[in-house]
């Protein structure tokens, strides 16, 4: 077992943590928003960005201008439906987003669900954390190293795990200042 492995598993899940928090709105306009919105695209789900440009021509806006016109309904479907809690307007070769400002309830709950997603990445650390340490305890069992060793082994895991925990916590700081801020 390596210890830069493990890190390198932590970095992932600190990534998708705050991939996850980009998709989270703030007020001003950006195209993470959409990174989680699938459209169905002849019968298969595809992200946005797959099938369309999306640019932020002021802070209050978001223009999908999509490749084929024949997905513009789909498109506007698809952000109905998702998460994202806007309304999108159509005028036959764009898709428009209004970012309205957020109210002081839509900011508490946006909070809430990036205290979710920041527990979810927790988590993560701590599954990765787990299976090192189960590891460490089968060779240890087996013979392949020392009591000693073992217990090195789990130290040196679990400065690994609250470092990386620490790393959450500031990212959802960061985002809970972001989305609290008018």
């Amino acid at each position: 077992m390596k210890l830069a492995d493990l890190e390198e598993q932590m970095r992932k899940a600190v990534e998708a943590t705050q991939r996850s928090f980009n998709t989270l709105r703030t007020g001003r306009a950006n195209a993470s928003l959409l990174d989680r919105v699938m459209v169905d695209y002849y019968g298969t789900p595809t992200p946005i960005k797959s099938l369309a440009t999306i640019s932020t021509p002021d802070a209050s806006t978001i223009l999908i201008q999509p490749y084929d016109r024949t997905g513009l309904s789909g498109i506007e479907k698809a952000i109905s439906l998702s998460e994202v809690g806007l309304t999108p307007s159509n005028d036959g070769s764009v898709v428009r987003l209004n970012i309205p400002p957020l109210t002081s309830e839509r900011r508490k709950e946006l909070v809430k669900l990036a205290a979710k997603y920041a527990e979810e990445g927790k988590v993560s650390i701590r599954n990765i954390r787990r299976d090192a340490i189960d590891a460490v305890k089968k060779q240890e069992k087996a013979g392949e190293v020392s009591e000693d060793e073992a217990r090195d082994w789990q130290d040196k895991i679990q400065k690994l795990t609250s470092r990386y925990i620490e790393r959450v916590e500031e990212a959802l700081a960061e985002k809970e200042k972001d989305i609290s801020t008018v």
